[in-house]
Order: structure tokens, then sequence, then C-alpha cells
């Protein structure tokens, strides 16, 4: 499985922010649309990724303070990053390694979309799940002489 089948059962839909947009405004935009990362973009590029760890950091930092810090100055300036042929087995490899939980999903420096730790879990359970059902289904339609050499 490849993170293109993630990405065609997640949808397209991408929020971005410049990295002259505030913080305030960047966590306003994470809560109204339920997200936990924004993909920071400059003139076209991915110059880097927001996430809650971003945030919390920022927030302890500054005794909870935002006022006016800007995105750029807090956010992870080199994300890891993945293309949609990559192999689901190595996103997960990928993810525990560096302990991201968001991944951009690139390809020929065009962003595709964005992809959690939550999509990749889901994904997994989803595909371990039709698999058990086939196995239950192989089991259930066993041969009766097959069964009977057995013992």
């Amino acid at each position: 499985m490849k993170v293109s089948d993630i990405l065609r059962v997640k949808g397209n839909t991408l929020y971005t922010v410049a990295p002259d947009t505030s913080v305030l405004t960047a966590v306003h935009i994470m809560a109204e649309h339920d997200i936990g990362s924004l993909i920071v973009m400059q003139y076209g590029e991915l110059v880097g990724i927001l996430t809650f760890r971003e945030l919390i950091g920022t927030l302890a930092h500054s005794h909870g303070i935002l006022g006016a810090i800007k995105v750029g100055a807090v956010m992870d300036e080199s994300p890891l990053i993945c293309t949609p042929e990559t192999e689901l087995d190595e996103v997960r490899r990928m993810m525990l390694n560096r302990h991201a939980r968001y991944l951009p999903v690139m390809e020929n420096k065009m962003l595709m979309g964005v992809i959690s730790f939550y999509d990749v879990a889901r994904t997994v359970v989803e595909a371990q799940g039709f698999e058990n059902t086939m196995l239950k289904a192989y089991i259930r339609d066993w041969p009766e002489e097959a069964s009977k050499e057995a013992t």
C-alpha cells in the first residue's frame, strides 16, 4: 500500500499559511478546521510545517502570550516529507524514527497533501480487518476432504 492510497481516501483539502502569518491566526485556523498541522508555503514552495508540537513549545516559551509571533519564527523548517509512491511501511518507519505526526506529501516540488499518524494507523487497521475477513472466509470455505486428510 502507498501514500497515494491514503490520499485517495482522505481527499485533497489542504490548509496552508505563509511564514509571516501570526501564530495566533494559525491557531484559529487549526481550531476552526480541527486540524493538527498547517503547511507553511512561500512563493509556491514548502518552507515548513506548524504542528501542535511547535505551538506547545511556543506557548511554553512565551508564557502563553502569542502576541506578534510569526509562524516563520516557530515552524519546523525541515519537515519530514514523502511522495505519493512511498510505501506505507516506509512511512511508518519514518514517522516513528522522527516522532513525526504529520508528513507533507510532495511530488515534483508540488504539495499533494498531508498525511497524519492517524491516517496511517486507520489505513493499517482497515487493511488488517479486510485481511482478517478474507482469511476467515477462506477457513470457513475449507474443502471437507482436506480437513479429513489433515486429521
